[in-house]
């Protein structure tokens, strides 16, 4: 069919195993340090968790892919795809992040303060959250993200 722009059904599951991976993972730990951090009351916490859900939709996938690029650079050790995941968790979500905080309102120091906090926070996560995106996606029956592609001379 020339011309369609219907998706393939690996596109869309991969869309939707890189959605629902970042939305799950994220919605815990947010949960976790809106109300045992933050000390936010549960209702904050629902209206926080429906909005980070909302803003996660389009910047699942794009995240997917973003770490499958940057993880074809860790090596086989442990250490390096740590350093990797977290460089790669943190190098996308924490700009995403600071425009978000900067729009509600954080300026100067406050901004600075949440915006690091983030970084740290991303960096910590960065391997659990890389580890539970390659869970998801083989549970939508695809390969793991991050792999060095094949090539003749292997």
């Amino acid at each position: 069919m020339q011309g369609s722009h219907v998706a393939s059904p690996s596109r869309l599951r991969s869309f939707a195993a890189d959605t629902v991976a970042l939305i799950t993972f994220f919605t815990l730990t947010g949960i976790i340090n809106e109300r045992f951090i933050a000390g936010m009351a549960w209702d904050e916490v629902f209206r926080a968790r429906l909005l980070g859900a909302a803003l996660m939709i389009p910047v699942g996938r794009p995240y997917g892919v973003w770490r499958d690029l940057l993880m074809r650079r860790a090596g086989e050790g442990r250490l390096s795809r740590l350093i990797w995941d977290g460089i790669a968790l943190m190098s996308f979500q924490v700009p995403i992040y600071a425009l978000i905080i900067a729009v509600s309102g954080a300026s100067g120091a406050g901004l600075l303060r949440g915006t690091l906090g983030a970084a740290v926070m991303m960096l910590a996560l960065g391997r659990p959250y890389g580890a539970w995106l390659n869970w998801v996606r083989r549970i939508f029956g695809l390969p793991p993200g991050g792999e060095r592609p094949m090539t003749l001379n292997e």
